[in-house]
């Protein structure tokens, strides 16, 4: 059924509806029709009971009763199909005429005078007659009430009722194609917007993403569809440039170390060298293959982490204590620009100890990097937030930073220092890589501005439960 055409099986419904209609409609007329000729049948063989009734309460001697079959054959004359029988229950018969054979069974019964009930019966050849029959006194005593039979030749009724159902299959079968047709034009005309609608959307592609259709132009029953699909239209075409950024950044990040091997390499090929020099070029070349393995692993994360391929462990983390030494591993580093580390506060929360230590290197190390001499860099611990989360956050002196590099901190590849593409430091993938990662454990990270003081705030659920 799913695989049947929309306008198909809105035609059909209707089709087979008003069929069903008609022909309910045919079969109610039909019966009205029928208990109508009915109704005519037994009024007239009442009419003709009566006749006879009153004929016989007038007969009052041997002599009127032995006139009486004249009488009635005069007073049935003009009545074409109409039968007629008198007798009594011994057998004898008064009087009989007409196509229908009454059995003795019908005139022996002796029936009361109001027990008239209509029966239908056919003769020998087959001639449908609707009979009733009643039992009539005579005017004069001594003799038993006789049984009066009355039987009408319906044929022509049923001829009627027989052409009529024919005719009526006819019409509904007729009515029915042409209610199809009809059905099938005014769906196709309703359904026009919905093909205006395909032929449209047919145009879109990676070309023509910003392509929007106009809700204007199609039914009010269609708007929320078109606002749904004007709604993924901007979801993909802002997907797919991130995809295509991504893609480029991707492509320019990976070049450069690659064409600084190669071109090394044929440097140091173009002609005999010592010793020293090759090891100089493999030690350079060895940095840039550090780097690329970096990036590579740094994309695999990231990936694994957009489709949901890591499950991290949970575990009790004391951020404290994870804190302090990650203070430890880069202490060198800080004392060699006199930048002073700083923690304030304690928590603990349930997570993956080892990718928020890792988290945590990435925005130490991100600190540290973009901290002038002399500066500082405060970690702060707050457990006692309104909605109940744990606070991490990791201050830093230095140049501030604009607002508009503020809101892509965090996305791919992407660096404030745009003179900073291409060296060792980093490959802009840092920041995604800590939002990965605290997204993963149900958090959020922000990043803001200030007063020379620029601030990454993680808020963290103390208990993350993951299923």
């Amino acid at each position: 059924m799913n695989s049947l055409s929309l306008k198909f099986r809105l035609t059909s419904i209707f089709a087979c509806g008003s069929s069903a209609l008609l022909l309910g409609l045919g079969l109610i007329i039909s019966n009205m029709i029928d208990r109508h000729f009915e109704e005519l049948d037994l009024k007239a063989l009442t009419g003709k009971l009566e006749l006879v009734q009153h004929a016989l309460s007038e007969v009052h001697s041997r002599a009127e009763l032995d006139a009486l079959p004249r009488r009635l054959h005069d007073a049935l004359v003009g009545h074409p199909g109409l039968s007629l029988s008198v007798g009594w229950s011994n057998g004898t018969t008064l009087f009989s005429t007409g196509e229908t054979d009454f059995s003795k069974s019908v005139l022996e019964h002796e029936p009361s005078a109001n027990d008239a009930r209509l029966t239908y019966r056919k003769n020998r050849e087959g001639k449908l007659f609707a009979s009733i029959t009643a039992g009539a006194a005579l005017g004069f005593d001594g003799v038993r009430p006789a049984t009066i039979a009355v039987a009408l030749d319906t044929s022509h009724h049923k001829d009627f009722i027989a052409k009529f159902t024919s005719t009526l299959w006819i019409v509904i079968v007729l009515t029915a194609m042409l209610n199809s047709f009809a059905a099938r034009m005014a769906i196709g005309y309703a359904l026009a917007p919905l093909g205006a609608l395909k032929q449209k959307a047919s145009g879109i592609n990676a070309n023509h993403l910003d392509y929007r259709l106009a809700e204007e132009t199609v039914p009010v029953e269609l708007k929320d569809l078109v606002r749904t699909l004007n709604s993924m239209l901007g979801r993909l075409e802002e997907s797919f440039q991130r995809l295509s950024d991504f893609s480029s950044d991707l492509a320019h990040e990976l070049r450069t170390p690659v064409s600084n091997i190669l071109m090394q390499t044929e440097v140091i090929l173009s002609r005999v060298r010592t010793a020293d020099e090759y090891k100089e070029i493999l030690y350079s070349n060895a940095e840039e293959a550090a780097r690329l393995s970096r990036m590579i692993s740094d994309m695999l994360f990231l990936a694994k982490t957009d489709y949901s391929l890591i499950t991290p462990f949970n575990e009790v983390v004391d951020l404290e204590h994870e804190i302090n030494e990650v203070f430890s591993y880069f202490e060198g580093v800080a004392e060699g620009k006199n930048v002073h580390l700083t923690l304030e506060g304690k928590g603990s929360i349930c997570g993956d100890r080892m990718l928020l230590r890792r988290a945590i290197i990435n925005l130490l190390s991100n600190a540290i990097r973009h901290t002038p001499e002399n500066g500082s860099v405060r970690v702060l611990i707050d457990q006692f937030s309104q909605k109940g989360d744990l606070i991490l956050a990791f201050e830093n002196t230095g140049e501030p930073i604009a607002n508009e590099h503020i809101l892509r901190l965090f996305d791919r590849f992407y660096r404030v220092d745009a003179s900073r593409k291409g060296s060792s430091e980093g490959v802009g993938l840092g920041l995604a890589i800590v939002q990965s990662i605290i997204v993963l454990h149900g958090g959020k990270i922000s990043a803001q501005c200030a007063s020379g003081i620029t601030r990454f705030e993680i808020r963290l659920p103390r208990n993350n439960d993951r299923k």
